[in-house]
Order: C-alpha cells, then sequence, then structure tokens
C-alpha cells in the first residue's frame, strides 16, 4: 500500500476556496454601499480566505492531473467540508453574533442548499448577510451540478453510472473535463438566474429581493430575505415565476445545454423529467381535492397555486412556504413527508433521492414479480428505454436502503436531543433529503430551527452533508478496507 497523496485535493481546495473568498466581496461591496459596518467583516473573511485558498493552490500547484479514484472519494467531502467551514466565518463575526454552531449549520445548510435556517428576524438583518446566504446556495448548486454530472459517475455511486459519458471514463480525466463542462453548465445557471430575476422584479418584488430568491430559487435553496419565506408577497404572479423556477432547477442541465445547442427533444423525451412532471401533477391534484374537501379558505385558482407552490417546493428541496402547510391536516403532512424524500432528477441542483433511482427501483421489483409469477420467464428491468444492468440494480437498491437507515438513524439520535418524535422525524427527513422546513410547530415553516438543542444542530449538518453527497462518498471514508486499498 502506497503513501496517500493529498496534494491533488488540497490543489482543488485551494482552488474553490479563492472562488469563496471573491465571492465574500460581493456582500462587502453592497454593505459598504448601504453603509452597513458589516463590510469589515466580509473584506477581512475574504482576505483570510483567499490567503489559505492562495497558500494551497501554490503550495500543491501542477498536481492535478493525477488523480485516483481514491483521491476523488476524498476530494468530495474534503472540499464541502472546506467550503462550509470558511463560508460559516461572515456568519460567526457578523452584527447577529451567531454562535459557531449556528453560523457552521447556517453555512452547511446554504452549501449543501438544504435551506434549513436558525436565524431570525430575516427582514432586518444586514444586507451583506442576506446576500452571502443567497450567494452560498447559488455556488452550492452549481457545485452539486457539476459533482453530479462529472464526478458521481466515476464513483458509481447509487447507479449514477448510467449517465457516465465518455469524456469522464476514468478519474485522470475528471479535473480537465469537468473545467470544460463547469463552463456550460455556468452559463446555463446565471441565464436562468437572470431570467427568473428579472421576472420576479416585473412581477413586482423589488430589486435586493429579486435578486437574492432568483439565486436561491434555481438552486432549489430556498433561503429566503423574509422571515414569513415567499409567503410574505401576497402576490399570484409571484408565485408562478418562482413555480417554473423551481421546476427549471430540478430538470437536469444536461438537457438544457443540448437544448441550447439546438437538440430540445432529449429534454421532452427523457423518462425521468417526464416522471419527475407526472408525479408532480399528481400530488398538486390530489392535494387541491383534499383542500377542497376540508373547506379550506380561498378561490380554486388559490387553492391551486398555494397547492402547486408548496408540492413543488417540498418535491424540489427547495423548502419555500407560502403558508403553514403544517396546519393542513394529515393527509398534507404525510404527503410532504412523502415528497421529501423523492426529489428532483439527476444533474439538477435538486435533492432526495432522485426520479431516475425511483425508476429503477420500481422497474427492478416488477421484474422481479413477473419473475415470481412466471418462473421460466425473462425479464429485464428497463430505464429510458434501455437494460437496466444488474450492477446499477444493484447499487441503488443498496443505495435506498442505506438513506433508509440514514434517516432513521439519525430521527433516533434526534430523539436522544429531547426533541419530540414528529420533530425528530421530519428534522431527519428534511437533513437527509436537503429540503429546508420541517412539519409540526417547532421547525415547521412558520418557524426555525433556532430552538432545538446545539447537538441536534450539529447531528443535522452531519445529515446535509451525507444527503448532499449521495451517503457512499462520505461513508466509505469509514471503512478500513477502503483505506487498505
Amino acid at each position: 500500500m502506497g503513501v496517500f497523496d493529498a496534494r491533488p485535493i488540497l490543489l482543488v481546495v485551494g482552488i474553490l476556496l479563492i472562488t469563496l473568498g471573491i465571492s465574500m466581496a460581493l456582500p462587502a461591496l453592497y454593505d459598504a454601499a448601504v453603509s452597513h459596518p458589516d463590510w469589515r467583516v466580509f473584506l477581512a473573511s475574504a482576505i483570510v480566505t483567499t490567503f489559505f485558498g492562495v497558500s494551497l493552490a501554490l503550495m500543491n500547484w501542477g498536481s492535478a492531473g493525477t488523480m485516483t479514484l481514491k483521491q476523488a472519494f476524498v476530494l468530495v467531502p474534503a472540499v464541502w467540508l472546506a467550503l462550509v467551514a470558511f463560508g460559516a466565518v461572515p456568519f460567526l463575526f457578523s452584527e447577529l453574533e451567531l454562535s459557531y454552531t449556528d453560523a457552521f449549520f447556517e453555512s452547511m445548510s446554504g452549501l449543501t442548499t438544504t435551506g434549513s435556517t436558525v436565524i431570525s428576524g430575516l427582514d432586518t438583518a444586514p444586507p451583506g448577510l442576506l446576500l452571502w446566504r443567497s450567494l452560498l446556495q447559488w455556488l452550492g448548486g452549481i457545485g452539486i451540478i457539476v459533482m453530479a454530472v462529472s464526478i458521481l459517475p466515476i464513483l458509481q455511486v447509487g447507479g449514477m453510472q448510467l449517465f457516465k459519458v465518455e469524456a469522464f471514463d476514468t478519474p485522470e480525466k475528471v479535473l480537465p473535463s469537468a473545467a470544460g463542462l463547469a463552463g456550460s453548465i455556468t452559463f446555463v445557471y446565471v441565464a436562468f438566474t437572470v431570467a427568473t430575476a428579472f421576472a420576479l422584479w416585473i412581477a413586482g418584488m423589488n430589486f435586493f429581493d429579486g435578486i437574492n430568491h432568483a439565486m436561491t430559487t434555481i438552486a432549489t435553496g430556498g433561503y429566503s430575505t423574509r422571515d414569513a419565506s415567499v409567503g410574505f408577497y401576497d402576490n399570484a404572479a409571484i408565485h408562478y415565476v418562482i413555480i417554473f423556477g423551481m421546476i427549471a432547477g430540478s430538470l437536469p442541465f444536461v438537457l438544457y445545454i443540448q437544448a441550447f445547442r439546438g437538440k430540445a427533444k432529449p429534454l421532452l423525451a427523457d423518462t425521468q423529467v417526464r416522471v419527475f412532471l407526472g408525479i408532480l401533477c399528481v400530488a398538486i391534484v390530489a392535494m387541491v381535492i383534499y383542500q377542497i374537501t376540508r373547506g379550506l379558505e380561498g378561490t380554486l385558482e388559490a387553492q391551486v397555486r398555494y397547492a402547486a407552490f408548496n408540492v413543488i417546493s417540498i418535491m424540489t428541496g427547495t423548502g419555500y412556504a407560502t403558508q403553514n402547510y403544517s396546519a393542513w391536516g394529515p393527509f398534507a403532512i404525510a404527503l410532504f413527508f412523502i415528497l421529501m424524500f423523492i426529489g428532483g432528477c439527476s444533474g439538477s441542483t435538486s435533492c432526495g433521492l432522485k426520479i431516475f433511482r425511483v425508476q429503477v427501483i420500481f422497474a427492478t421489483c416488477l421484474s422481479n414479480l413477473r419473475q415470481m409469477i412466471y418462473p421460466h420467464g425473462i425479464f429485464v428491468p428497463h430505464y429510458n428505454r434501455n437494460a437496466i444492468p444488474q450492477s446499477v440494480s444493484a447499487s441503488v437498491m443498496s443505495f435506498f436502503f442505506l438513506y433508509i437507515a440514514c434517516f432513521g438513524g439519525l430521527a433516533l439520535l434526534l430523539t436522544f436531543t429531547g426533541l419530540e418524535p414528529l420533530t425528530a422525524l421530519s428534522s431527519a427527513a428534511t437533513s437527509i433529503a436537503n429540503v429546508g422546513p420541517g412539519l409540526g410547530p417547532e421547525v415547521g415553516p412558520s418557524a426555525n430551527f433556532a430552538g432545538i438543542p446545539d447537538t441536534a444542530k450539529w447531528l443535522m449538518a452531519i445529515g446535509m452533508l451525507i444527503g448532499r453527497l449521495e451517503l457512499f462518498t462520505v461513508l466509505i471514508l469509514f471503512s478500513r478496507i477502503f483505506w487498505r486499498s
């Protein structure tokens, strides 16, 4: 067994810390422009973060082309933990004076695009800090897409090898190839963000709120500049713009790139996209019927809009809310709890199990059921009209059961911290699935996570990281076999 070479990992961490440090200059400039004293905090944080980033990059320059499979596995959590740790610094020293636990929780929730928050009084919070929260989610969204289309298929995490492309056949090709792909993704990502911000401004949202909500909508992150989230804006046009933005952020960005190049058919023909939209439609119709039968107040248009907004927000993992859906009744709570786990499409900013895994699980179970009925028959599960390899089925099924096991284990640990059962279950679900608000009065859409114990916040932060990085990339690091190989 050779000595583990961490230089390629440190080089990538350094480059991304430089990017994070430069990003801190934006809230610093905004705070300075509105004469808020927190500009000094962001300037100092930017200098410290950039210094560490430049130091790591210079010390390890020239080592990017030698990455092994083991190094690729270590790279993913190392990058996210480093960015979260430095991203927490402005929260720690800002006017809000958060504890490091709260600052780390907020930073982790931002970069993983979870959207859970411990900050109250968002309406009067420092503007630079609000912008920083949105930037964290926006940057995290880009990182999630690049990771999903370049690194995870090579690592064969949870069936992601279905999406492996020729350019990424080996880990050695990841960095240069991912850089080229990241450029195309960034172009589409920025275009969608600008279009959403402009549409929100036209719909009646002010410029600052529009920019922030556009970034967190496309990133399906859900950080808002208001305590009441999008419910602050009693404006149907704003609600519809965000609905379309959340859906756009939950579809595969690789298909968008193809569409921009004149190949729009794959976006319309992809079964993952069709199933995603189909589940949304069924859930929305069920919620509207439920609202009508319960006699909830509002016109039919309002009931449809509220149902559509909150169903889409939960399933895409965005976490915005227009109303306190925890008070809608037991069916709504049960439906939202299930939708939390499903998530959006692979290769998007969305979260959860991902639609393609739900399809693979369903196809595999159906094939096995037919095999039991007709023992001498040959039944092959299919995805996107292609046969699903046995290795993919096994990988997806393993991922699914590990996902449920991690959720159950986290929920059990959260109950040990003193959280009541519904709060613990929904907090575990919202962490692993990276959704944002929980269910119930304590952590629901009308509250936040400020009141839960610090131990619970650290457990949730771990859950966010594990869920966002697709379980295996984190858990494999605790295996002796991995380090012996």
